[in-house]
């Protein structure tokens, strides 16, 4: 081909590796126009029309739609601006592909009924703002009206899951199951409990945290008791609970008594929900953090240390 010629749809047809019936459609639609007519009436193209085609082919194997190819061949819209934005598309589609496999996924492990994945899929399509307004919901009930410090605003912001733009199919399962443990009444109220009592305990001039408080006292003196496998109802268990009570005391500044060990009882069973821990353990998932450290072994051995040496327990 010469830069003079004219060629038919046949001839492009062959140098483009579109068939005649694809160029006849973008000749229609005016974005590849003919230059000219044959004396038969059949329609010529310049060379510019080759470039034309290989551009078009190229945008419609990538997705764009022909009103968009349109204005790039016609100058209309640069070629760049037109890719960004494209690219722009295909990475919200790969995110929606990517939380749709994380339920269909979670639906296939978990055996989930018709409505919990219908409920799975609208919690993994929520916005980062719905997702937010979700999890504040939730922290507000735990949280709000008790103590405006420094310390409880922290506290809620290191329990504010934190989802990527280009989340990995367990952070999307791990955030649909936080999602629906937020929800849980019981385990709202449970965790309000614990902040309540953690306010009360503060204003008494309690001075440790939410993250290393009573349950972290139990793991030092309680933890080397279980490894050695020692009975938390015998006799060796005495010196570990009266470790742990007497260092309870020392932060109120007041007596290893009864009412003493009744309050760190309550305190530690609240501490020893099972949900509580998996909420930490999802919301590490979710924010790429190191998986936190049970405290369930020790809290488990130590709570019945303490019960049984409270009478009337």
């Amino acid at each position: 081909m010469d830069g003079d010629a004219l060629y038919s749809i046949g001839d492009l047809a062959r140098r483009t590796g579109l068939t005649v019936k694809a160029i006849r459609f973008y000749s229609d639609c005016g974005i590849v126009p003919p230059t000219d007519r044959s004396p038969g009436g059949y329609r010529l193209y310049d060379i510019d029309a080759v470039a034309r085609l290989d551009l078009v082919r190229t945008l419609r194997d990538l997705g764009v739609d022909l009103p968009t190819i349109r204005k790039v061949v016609d100058r209309e819209s640069s070629l760049p601006d037109v890719a960004a934005a494209h690219a722009e598309a295909l990475a919200v589609q790969i995110r929606t592909l990517r939380l749709r496999r994380a339920v269909l996924t979670a639906v296939a492990r978990r055996g989930s009924t018709p409505e919990e994945m219908d409920l799975m899929h609208k919690l993994a399509k929520l916005s980062e703002d719905e997702r937010r307004r979700l999890i504040g919901e939730f922290l507000d009930t735990a949280f709000d009206g008790l103590d405006p410090d420094a310390e409880f605003v922290g506290i809620r912001r290191s329990m504010t899951p934190e989802l990527p733009d280009d989340p990995a199919a367990e952070q999307v399962e791990a955030w649909v199951e936080l999602a629906e443990l937020s929800q849980d009444p019981d385990f709202r109220a449970g965790m309000r409990r614990t902040a309540e009592q953690h306010a009360t305990e503060r204003a008494q001039g309690d001075t440790t945290t939410l993250r290393r408080d009573s349950a972290a006292m139990v793991r030092d003196h309680a933890g080397p008791a279980l490894a050695a496998g020692i009975d938390p109802a015998s006799p060796q268990a005495d010196p570990v609970v009266a470790a742990v009570t007497a260092q309870y005391a020392r932060v109120f500044d007041c007596p290893d008594d009864i009412a003493l060990r009744r309050r760190l009882l309550t305190r530690l069973e609240q501490a020893n929900d099972p949900r509580r821990e998996r909420y930490l353990q999802l919301l590490a998932v979710i924010n790429g953090w190191p998986a936190p450290e049970s405290l369930a072994p020790v809290l488990d051995w130590f709570i019945p240390a303490l019960r049984a040496r409270i009478p009337g327990r």
